[in-house]
This record gives C-alpha cells, sequence and structure tokens, in this order.
C-alpha cells in the first residue's frame, strides 16, 4: 500500500471513492469481503477466549516453570470467585538445597502388595507451598478451588480437605491417585480432569 502526501489527500480519496477502488485492486477482492473476513476473524478471535478453568490452568502451567525437582514440576493456583487468592510450586524448603543443585533425596516406599515405589522427599509439593502462602499472608482459602498439574497426594488431599477447598481440577491423573480421589469422594468435593490420562514423568 503506497503512503499518501497529506490527509486532505486521503480524505479526498475516501469521498470519492478511488481509496475503496484501491484496496480491492491492491487486495484482489471487494472491500465488503475484506471488511467481513476481519469481523469473522475478531469474532473468533473471542471465541477463543479461555475458559476460567483454562485461565487458572494456564497461569498453573506458567507457575509450574519455577518449580525445582524434574521428577515432578507441578504448580498450584487456589482461586475463588474469579480470583487468585495465593500459588505455589515444587521446591525445597527455604534456605535448603534444591533437587536442579544438589540432585533428588529419594525414599523407597512399600505398598500393601509388595510393591515398591520410589519418591524424592526434598521439595514440598506445589499444592503444600500453596497453602504455605496463604498462612504466611492471612489469606482465607476457604470455599476456593485448587488448580494443579496432577491429582494432589494423600498428605495434600487431606490438607486441602480441612482448608475447605470446595472443588479440585486437576491437568491429569497421579499414578497413585486412589486415596486421594477416594478421600475427595468422601469429603464431598468434586474433582475432575482436564486429561482423562496419567501423567508421565521421570
Amino acid at each position: 500500500m503506497k503512503h499518501y502526501e497529506s490527509t486532505d489527500h486521503l480524505v479526498r480519496m475516501l469521498a470519492d471513492g478511488t481509496y475503496k477502488r484501491l484496496v480491492e485492486h491492491e487486495k484482489g477482492e471487494p472491500i465488503e469481503d475484506i471488511l467481513a473476513r476481519m469481523n469473522r476473524q475478531t469474532t473468533e478471535k473471542r471465541d477463543e477466549r479461555p475458559s476460567w478453568d483454562e485461565y487458572f490452568m494456564e497461569v498453573c502451567d506458567a507457575i509450574a516453570k519455577r518449580a525445582t525437582c524434574d521428577r515432578g514440576r507441578s504448580g498450584c493456583v487456589i482461586a475463588k470467585d474469579k480470583q487468585i487468592l495465593v500459588t505455589g510450586y515444587v521446591g525445597s524448603p527455604i534456605g535448603l538445597k534444591h533437587c536442579d543443585e544438589v540432585g533428588h533425596l529419594i525414599k523407597k516406599m512399600t505398598h500393601e502388595d509388595g510393591k515398591i515405589s520410589e519418591h524424592c522427599v526434598r521439595t514440598v509439593h506445589a499444592e503444600q507451598n500453596a497453602i504455605c502462602q496463604a498462612a504466611k499472608r492471612g489469606i482465607s482459602i476457604e470455599g476456593a478451588t485448587l488448580y494443579c498439574r496432577m491429582t494432589p497426594c494423600r498428605v495434600c488431599t487431606m490438607l486441602l480437605i480441612n482448608c475447605g477447598i470446595v472443588r479440585v481440577v486437576c491437568q491429569r491423573r497421579y499414578h497413585d491417585a486412589a486415596d486421594s480421589e477416594s478421600m475427595l469422594l468422601l469429603a464431598g468435593i468434586p474433582f475432575e480432569y482436564i486429561h482423562n490420562e496419567e501423567q508421565k514423568y521421570e
């Protein structure tokens, strides 16, 4: 598209239809079709606006980038009335070394069926850190929704029940989610998965 020497020149072109013919010539289609297409594109962009659950989960993903244990770089958002109250991510207690710095602190757990699983216990879970932030800042999370990367572990689930969380939204299922899901059901707290699949991590 060419530039114009003055505003008056452009006004005259708009008035006599020259600008309309110029646009149609350069674009190869009627200007009405161009405007209609632009309007459709604007409407489609509005339709792509994320839901509140999608919005908070996207924030959760951003927060997870701060996590310091590569076995499960998780983030957590606790929100109420469409407002974020607190956030948390996986990391060691304040002042202690992180997994990214000194490696994992692995403990083995023997299950009732004899199966042995390994867990890194160096870090505080994202949900626990979010709850700690609420306690430090004097923020009530009663009646709030918790967003997290995968099903909260058994300890995190017990904590969120006692904190008054009323809904849990997870991206994916934790491989050992049965106990947590059972407790949430018994406590009458609905939980949802964005993706009906198991979270994969090292």
